[in-house]
């Protein structure tokens, strides 16, 4: 639907009837899943400014909560060091552009890091000089231990676990999408590195990338993070680690080096859809105890229904209380309204029902619970059910 298209108050009507149905709506929350389907009180996404694409003269802005590592100006040589003695490095800003100076050793970034989307775009020499890894070779190493390969594989076969976009050692990609030497080249890399506890793996760590728009690593799982010649094997990383990028003798060029960092996973304790038993417990207490602040500020109809809701995630017997006499009244006060008035009452009665039909269906109340029979009387009596449509 074109909002455009829709007059302001229609769909200001509209908005307001999509938030309406937070409350008694989804299937609630259950043992492993702290929110209800479609729950208002699920925190909204953060608003993150989209940066730009990349031309091949232009490189593109970051969005706008990257942290910029590298983006063209010279002074920016000042976040990088050597990484074999954490000198200042020997590498050159030229047009733009980080540009290895072989035989100077790898740098590392000062800033350290973890889960992370990475950006990077690399151009190898536009002379071809040399075949298989002695063309254009360097090599990205998140936190310092993984290499996300880079490589002049265009028209320059290779090990395929060495290819360009290969987690070195491990795993070759799924498609060769370079663009010809001399070009830019443009990698997008959403890094997690392995979970331990208690000294056993309980995430192997995976990586997805992305080369000039094409997916060539599918979440793959890491085996220690790679090497030469040897196989690795299963470790912990640390907490946070630098950006490495290798000296393999040749004089690649990089730019555009951002990165944003990621939430933590669920078996770090982050917060998603499905959770543990346990994290869900605390989740859903938490969200209870809020919802209750918020009723607190509320009044009538308002506050009643919000107690309502917060018993849909952890039980509170003062939040019941409240809740249960307040509906009580509302039913008794309903039932005492003259016949000739009644209709004035109904948009009340129907969202006061609609809210005990749904905390019966899911066991929150009694099905017999006797202020919710009383308002279902009222409607059946008024005929205010809606009517099934005919086919």
């Amino acid at each position: 639907m074109n909002r455009s298209a829709l007059p302001t108050f229609v769909f200001s009507l509209l908005t307001t009837a999509a938030l309406a149905e937070g409350g008694f709506y989804g299937d609630p929350p259950d043992k492993t899943h702290p929110w209800a389907i479609h729950d208002m009180n699920r925190p909204q996404p953060v608003r993150v400014e989209p940066g730009t694409f990349s031309s091949q003269e232009v490189p593109g802005t970051p969005p706008s909560d990257a942290v910029v590592l590298f983006g063209g100006k010279p002074e920016e040589i000042e976040k990088w060091i050597s990484d074999k003695n954490g000198e200042p490095t020997k590498w050159v800003v030229k047009d733009g552009a980080l540009q290895c100076v072989p035989g100077s050793g790898y740098i590392r970034t000062k800033e350290e890091f973890g889960d992370c989307q990475l950006h990077i775009e690399w151009s190898a020499p536009s002379k071809v000089e040399g075949n298989s890894q002695g063309r254009g070779n360097s090599g990205v190493f998140l936190m310092g231990a993984v290499e996300v390969q880079v490589l002049d594989n265009y028209n320059n076969p290779t090990y395929a676990d060495g290819f360009a976009s290969s987690i070195y050692g491990i795993n070759p990609p799924a498609a060769n999408p370079l663009r010809a030497p001399g070009e830019w080249q443009v990698y997008d890399i959403v890094f997690r590195k392995p979970v331990f506890k208690d000294g056993k793996e309980i995430d192997p760590g995976y990586i997805t990338v992305f080369v000039n728009g094409v997916l060539t690593q599918d979440h793959t799982p890491f085996e220690g993070g790679g090497g030469h010649m040897k196989r690795s094997k299963p470790r912990a990383f640390p907490e946070k680690g630098p950006l490495k990028i290798q000296d393999h003798g040749n004089p690649v060029r990089f730019r555009n080096i951002w990165y944003r960092p990621l939430p933590k996973r669920a078996v770090e304790g982050g917060e998603y859809s499905r959770m543990s038993e346990e994290a869900t417990a605390a989740k859903r207490a938490e969200i209870a105890k809020g919802i209750r602040e918020d009723a607190a500020k509320l009044e009538g109809h308002a506050k009643m229904l919000r107690l309502f809701e917060s018993l849909c995630y952890a039980e509170n017997a003062e939040a019941r209380e409240f809740a249960t006499g307040a509906v009580n009244d509302f039913a008794n006060a309903m039932k005492a309204v003259p016949a000739d008035k009644i209709e004035s009452k109904k948009g009340e009665i129907m969202q006061v029902t609609k809210a005990l039909r749904y905390l019966a269906q899911w066991q929150f109340l009694p099905a017999d619970f006797a202020a919710k029979a009383d308002l279902e009387g009222i409607i059946k009596a008024q005929d205010w059910e809606p009517k099934p449509k005919k086919k």
